[in-house]
């Protein structure tokens, strides 16, 4: 299997069973991320198996590693399917390594069974770009790609986007791959997609700043908010000096190009109530886990997303950068779009919309 097919990863692994794509690279994982962050960067969300070819039958065999919550409402993995960039096919990830959590009980069971082979066959034998994106909420290894007639890798040449931001940027609750907000946008504008959301984990580091400096990019948006709000990890100073701080980073890299700070899309337990946030017990046992907001308000400058929009703006405005834009989140995701599923996610229709709100900025 040649690495070359793998586009929109950092780094590939090579595995005893095929190739890992990783959206960080090793050295970043070992040196500053934390189990939740490694977890994260291990689901290919953004990320391509690519190839050109005239075959009519394409086989791509993978072995998946997932966690599924039972009764907590979270959709399974799939690989979605795009020839010449249109939606062909969608599949449900199956075989691999499956770990069971009971929310209730704390009880899991693990399940081990042979990789996936999935077969698209019936294609045209004209020269053709087809396109696997991988699941967005599980770890996958590419194991094979073969097919009947010969597999060229393909160069993209498209403009680079990078997107950094949270679980809601990483594919939260949608149901596919391509339905995420990002994926709808890039296949909408022609991006060759860099994705860096990373669920509960969008928190200013330092690292990351760096890494998006140092990746080539023709356009960098980045949702900043409310994972540091619901995991209460700093005041509003600390947040100001962290905003410049990242920002700055990436412009040493960058100086001129194309940066848009989205602001948090609207969140009702969190608008004018602090982290952190957390699972509502109650709802365990009910098929959808919701979450909550513990904080107090007002207590001790503790940040809220409303906090945070202010200081968002207020930051870009006082840069006087002209390639540097503020994107109002909560005017992408709306009070009135509300209620969220689990009191925290936008669901599949939501990540549709943001996409659409965000198309007419960018």
């Amino acid at each position: 299997m040649n690495p070359e097919f793998i586009h929109g990863a950092t780094e590939i692994e090579i595995t005893n069973r095929g190739l890992r794509p990783h959206r960080l690279s090793k050295e970043i994982v070992e040196r500053y991320c934390d189990s939740q962050f490694s977890a994260m960067e291990r689901q290919p969300s953004g990320v391509r198996v690519v190839c050109r070819t005239t075959a009519t039958s394409i086989m791509l065999t993978t072995y998946s590693t997932r966690v599924v919550y039972l009764d907590s409402g979270r959709p399974g993995g799939k690989i979605d399917v795009l020839i010449d960039g249109a939606p062909t096919s969608s599949w449900p990830t199956s075989g691999g390594e499956t770990t069971e959590v009971n929310f209730i009980t704390g009880a899991t069971e693990r399940r081990l069974e042979d990789p996936q082979v999935l077969t698209v066959d019936g294609l045209s034998d004209r020269e053709k770009v087809v396109e696997f994106w991988l699941p967005h909420n599980e770890e996958i290894e590419v194991v094979s790609l073969e097919a009947n007639a010969p597999l060229n890798t393909v160069e993209d040449t498209r403009p680079v986007w990078i997107n950094y931001g949270s679980s809601i940027s990483h594919g939260s609750v949608a149901t596919a791959p391509t339905k995420i907000w990002p994926a709808i946008v890039a296949q909408s504008k022609n991006f060759n997609l860099r994705n860096f959301g990373f669920g509960g984990s969008a928190m200013l580091d330092p690292f990351m700043a760096r890494l998006i400096r140092d990746t080539p990019a023709d356009l960098i948006t980045l949702e900043i908010g409310i994972n540091i709000v619901n995991g209460d990890v700093m005041r509003r100073r600390g947040l100001e000096a962290a905003v410049d701080g990242f920002i700055n980073t990436i412009r040493d890299g960058h100086p001129t190009t194309p940066i848009k700070i989205v602001s948090p899309f609207y969140c009702p337990i969190h608008e004018k109530t602090p982290g952190p946030g957390a699972f509502d017990t109650s709802s365990f046992g009910s098929g959808q886990i919701k979450f909550i907001a513990t904080g107090e308000p007002d207590k001790h400058g503790r940040l809220t997303l409303e906090m945070v929009r202010e200081v968002l703006e207020g930051f870009v405005e006082k840069q006087k950068d002209p390639h540097l834009t503020y994107v109002d989140g909560a005017s992408l995701y709306r009070e009135g779009d509300a209620p969220l599923l689990d009191n925290l996610h936008p669901d599949e229709a939501s990540h549709a919309l943001i996409a659409q709100r965000l198309l007419k900025q960018l």
